[in-house]
């Protein structure tokens, strides 16, 4: 296959994958021989030893491990309308389905896997009525049921070893009924599974994630036509292949399986979810006029100017413009009246705000007022994020404590800093900077160094004079003290600094972390970020720069938690230079997008990428702030956004109509395999052509919505599709990786680009956005 956009995408699809040595035990025989010269065989005697290692080739059979799985589709837990869709999984283990065998029988090809992906609808399961994968652990021996129980195990060759019998497994009961209903028959499993290797050049990663390597990928053969939830279980059929056909024996009332990977999902077509529908609505603003791609700024809704327009309207409309909204807002002096407001999320590049004004400490929210003297108002925008982070940092015990921790020490380190400094005898002792290395050492130290008499330790070998006289403590001279200027002028000392600094350092780290989530603006409440609920009505996206004012305002508001006194002020700029230091480059995003859709809450997984000049952009935060709304937060403003329906990039079912969109199976003349042909099957022009759901489905009891595919047969959908190619007879039938082609269908993909194309709904789109805003030259 080849990726119509962009760069060539190499996906090789294979029939299947036969491992060099499947499933059995093996004898490796060492013999010895001897030649002349001559190359003529030497008889030996006694003849030489022949040496003989059995090993056997235990491949996965009742259990798999869960890193075997590489991805499914329909996602687990998604809800959405999946009645043209064929459940798939893709497995990293390429060889795993055909690592076994099952008996062959008179209509079975070769290489048929012995592994089958069955669906089941709510209510169909005994052991687990709702449909959400739930399975009953037992032991492999326990799958060997015995007569006369109704229940149906596989036939394998028992007993088998000791240690594999008591193993344990999941399993999952099937009602006969539902079991003869829902299995593919052994002809049909040929073509429900094959290989995928994937080969993207380094310029595709992170498009459609779809990862390079080769895969083992098995397709369902259940469409969920009926609304509800579905289970989809990965099986071993081995063991059932007189089961496995239209005419199965009967006799049994339950069949028991092993469940080796199960997933849940919900279909849901009367629900809101029709993808290509919603992602056409988050972008239709960006078609509405000339200047669509400002309709996509978060922002409210600016009225076109009007005959006459006074300046009051046209400011209040430029203030619109710039993303602010008016506010209740009650002066210090009393007076109600409004102000303007606008959060970190801005239509527009925020103006410069001078570095002082959040680079030192503050104990209110003063500072970070803006005052508009022409028209008598307040921008309260980084004075709300100052106060914001302070609630914030008093919300959470844990940084409020460590905070007010942090600010002591400190301010004890000045105290003793600032006295010691102050007393001469006292700053010889160690405890102020000009200690001579280690704290509270310094008197010790000056004895061990006596220049003028007999060192500390020749004191103390020295023998006891009872008959001394003099003093044990010799009368302390008074010296002079300085005065407090001195004990100021020590906190900017050179090791007052470096004291300080140890001391913050001590803190640095965790306060670093909350404070690096706070500016990706965790804990900030969704009306701080969207102050109008009509800056994102339903059903809508908006791209926004981020102002970095605002940001350092919220920091700034927790970081000045615990300043009370001058002290507190005065060292609050170590605290600062720790934290800053200890803070991740780059972590502090540039712009973002917030989405609120429905497809928030269908897609558990919401699968979003982001470029600029072709690489792509880092997403530091990608959340959901409610069960709808969805924000993203990027490192660099981006030139382009590509909003992708979830899944692994390559999905099976039909077309819209209900009908498969044929691709190229290669051959003399034809376009590339596939290659999209431009030609459905069958053939919607011609009235008596039918439909798949019409023509390929099962029959099922009256009253009861077919759902089954019918590959095989005279009048299945695959010899059927072969003879659209030309092809006719069992001879010249679809192999496997011709048949999984011919069912791909391309995920649904929106585009946001500067002046897009419009949407396309045949799978991809694109559409203007405005990820590079003008700048905002307002007064704030």
């Amino acid at each position: 296959m080849r990726d119509t956009d962009g760069p060539e995408l190499h996906v090789f699809f294979h029939d299947h994958l036969i491992p060099h040595a499947g499933a059995g035990v093996y004898t490796v025989v060492a013999t010895h021989e001897l030649y002349d010269a001559n190359g003529d065989r030497l008889d030996t005697a006694p003849p030489l030893p022949v040496s003989e290692q059995a090993f056997e080739v235990r491949p996965a059979r009742f259990v798999l491990d869960d890193g075997s799985v590489h991805a499914y589709y329909p996602p687990a837990g998604s809800s959405g309308s999946y009645d043209n869709v064929l459940p798939h999984i893709t497995l990293t283990r390429a060889v795993l389905p055909w690592d076994r065998e099952l008996t062959p029988n008179s209509r079975s090809r070769a290489h048929t896997p012995w592994i089958a992906l069955l669906v089941f609808r709510q209510g169909e399961l005994p052991d687990d009525p709702g449909a959400l994968g739930e399975t009953v652990t037992r032991t492999v021996g326990e799958l060997r049921v015995t007569a006369g129980s109704g229940v149906l195990g596989p036939a394998l060759r028992w007993p088998l070893p000791p240690d594999v019998e008591a193993s344990k497994c999941r399993t999952i009961d099937v009602p006969a009924d539902v079991f003869r209903a829902v299995a593919p028959w052994q002809d049909e499993m040929y073509y429900l599974a094959h290989v995928r290797d994937v080969k993207p050049p380094e310029s595709r990663a992170g498009e459609e994630k779809i990862t390079e390597g080769r895969y083992a990928v098995v397709t369902a053969n259940r469409f969920p036509r009926v609304p509800g939830r579905y289970v989809a279980h990965l099986v071993s059929l081995e063991g059932y292949e007189p089961h496995l056909r239209p005419d199965p024996p009967t006799g049994h009332e339950t069949v028991r399986l092993v469940s080796l990977h199960a997933w849940s999902f919900q279909h849901d077509p009367f629900g809101v979810l029709d993808t290509g529908a919603l992602l056409k609505k988050l972008v239709d603003p960006g078609h509405q006029d000339s200047e669509g791609d400002e309709q996509l700024a978060l922002r409210l809704p600016v009225p076109p100017p009007g005959q006459g327009e006074d300046a009051a309207t046209a400011y209040a409309r430029r203030r619109l413009a710039l993303g602010h909204v008016p506010v209740a807002y009650r002066t210090l002096s009393g007076e109600l009246t409004y102000a303007w407001y606008r959060g970190p999320a801005t239509p527009v590049t925020a103006p410069e705000v001078p570095g002082q004004a959040f680079e030192q400490g503050h104990t209110t929210s003063d500072h970070a007022l803006v005052y508009e003297r022409e028209h008598g108002l307040f921008d309260v925008s980084y004075a709300a994020a100052w106060t914001l982070g302070r609630t914030a940092a008093l919300a959470d015990p844990s940084f409020a404590s460590e905070m007010t921790r942090a600010r002591r020490e400190l301010a004890n380190q000045a105290v003793v800093i600032r006295a010691t400094a102050g007393d001469p005898a006292r700053s010889r002792s160690g405890t102020g900077p000009g200690a001579s290395g280690v704290r509270g050492l310094g008197g010790l130290l000056e004895l061990a160094e006596a220049p003028d008499g007999r060192s500390l330790a020749e004191a103390f070998a020295a023998p006891l004079d009872d008959e001394a006289t003099e003093e044990p403590f010799p009368a302390e001279t008074p010296r002079p003290r300085r005065d407090r200027a001195a004990g100021e002028a020590a906190l900017v000392s050179a090791r007052a600094v470096e004291l300080l600094s140890e001391t913050a350092a001590g803190s640095a780290r965790s306060l670093a972390e909350w404070l690096g989530r706070l500016a990706l603006l965790h804990g900030i409440p969704f009306h701080h970020l969207v102050p109008d609920e009509r800056m994102l009505p339903a059903e809508s996206l908006r791209m926004f720069r981020i102002d970095r004012a605002w940001l350092k305002a919220v920091v700034a508001g927790a970081s000045d938690l615990g300043l009370h006194t001058t002290t507190d002020l005065d060292v609050d700029r170590h605290l600062r230079a720790a934290v800053a230091s200890r803070r991740t480059p780059g972590r502090e995003p540039e712009a973002g997008l917030v989405i609120r859709s429905a497809l928030v809450r269908a897609w558990p997984e919401f699968p979003l990428a982001a470029y600029l000049n072709g690489k792509e952009v880092t997403i530091l935060r990608q959340d959901r702030l409610a069960e709808d709304t969805l924000i993203a937060l990027f490192d660099a403003v981006p030139d382009r956004v590509d909003i992708l329906e979830p899944g692994q990039g390559i999905h099976f079912g039909i077309d819209e109509g209900d009908v498969v969109s044929l691709r190229s199976i290669g051959g003399a003349d034809a376009p590339p395999l596939g290659a999209p042909l431009e030609a459905y099957f069958p053939d919607p022009e011609d009235p008596g052509a039918g439909t798949v759901f019409t023509r390929y489905l099962r029959s099922r009891p009256i009253g009861e919505t077919p759902d089954v595919l019918r590959l095989r047969g005279d009048d299945g959908l695959v010899p059927e599709l072969a003879g659209a190619f030309g092809r006719e007879g069992d001879e010249r039938d679809l192999t496997p990786a011709e048949f999984a082609v011919n069912l791909v269908n391309a995920p649904q993909l929106q585009r946001l680009t500067p002046g897009g194309a419009p949407y396309v709904p045949s799978g991809s789109g694109t559409a203007p956005a405005a990820p590079v805003p003008a700048t905002d030259r307002s007064p704030a």
